[in-house]
């Protein structure tokens, strides 16, 4: 039975998306207010983001990211990667922030005729998605012990690149309440989980490098025998 109750909450596999905006005096991020009666963290201020789907596995093999992308997000401490899962979490960044926000990153180019659940309807409307200026910077895994836990890749990505409006969030499934563009220093006044705002940390501290911040490893936080740990990736 323990054993049960130990796969059953074992971390199921995430991506979540740093939308980051320069149009301003100062960079903003895309944050949304998570309902009050949600499973997980809520009422807290989030970026978009979710859970990998089976569609997304299914769908890599029509929308490949770039093997370097897949490999960084697959990469694990023994120095090795499991690339097909970075595919699928590439692919899982796309979409939850479309369903999460409404905002598209695409790009036009051939789509097969069939495609596994949501991407169906992503490449009618928007053709395929794009990977474009994706940018690894943190990964965590929930502590054991909470009711749902993930191991969620953290990705960033310029506004720019997006292929609508960063305003119009008009095709939200309301999963998120609130989307909203702020500072990182506004952000900090937010209710955040503990791990968002260790991120904000690691994404501030990467600004303020620029350029140099692609050397810098990604920082993996997680748990083993009641400790915490923080690896570079």
């Amino acid at each position: 039975m323990d054993g049960e109750r130990a796969e059953e909450n074992a971390p199921r596999h995430a991506a979540t998306v740093i939308l980051i905006r320069r149009d301003g005096p100062a960079p903003r991020v895309l944050m949304g207010q998570r309902g009050k009666s949600a499973a997980f963290m809520p009422s807290k201020f989030v970026f978009p983001g979710g859970a990998l789907d089976t569609a997304d596995a299914e769908a890599a093999a029509a929308f490949p990211p770039p093997a370097p992308l897949a490999e960084r997000l697959g990469a694990q401490l023994a120095g090795e990667s499991d690339a097909r899962l970075g595919a699928a979490l590439a692919l899982t960044a796309v979409r939850e922030l479309w369903e999460e926000t409404g905002l598209v990153h695409a790009e036009a180019g051939a789509v097969p005729a069939m495609l596994p659940g949501p991407w169906q309807g992503f490449a009618a409307e928007h053709g395929r998605p794009s990977f474009a200026g994706f940018g690894f910077i943190f990964r965590a895994i929930t502590p054991p012990g909470r009711t749902r836990r993930f191991d969620a890749r953290f990705l960033t990505l310029d506004a720019a690149a997006l292929a609508c409006d960063p305003d119009d969030f008009s095709g939200a499934d309301q999963e998120l309440a609130h989307l909203r563009w702020i500072t990182i220093a506004e952000a900090r006044g937010l209710d955040l989980p503990f791990i968002t705002e260790v991120v904000l940390g690691e994404l501030d501290a990467r600004l303020a490098m620029g350029a140099e911040a692609a050397r810098r490893p990604a920082p993996f936080f997680h748990h083993d025998g009641g400790r915490s740990f923080l690896d570079p990736l």
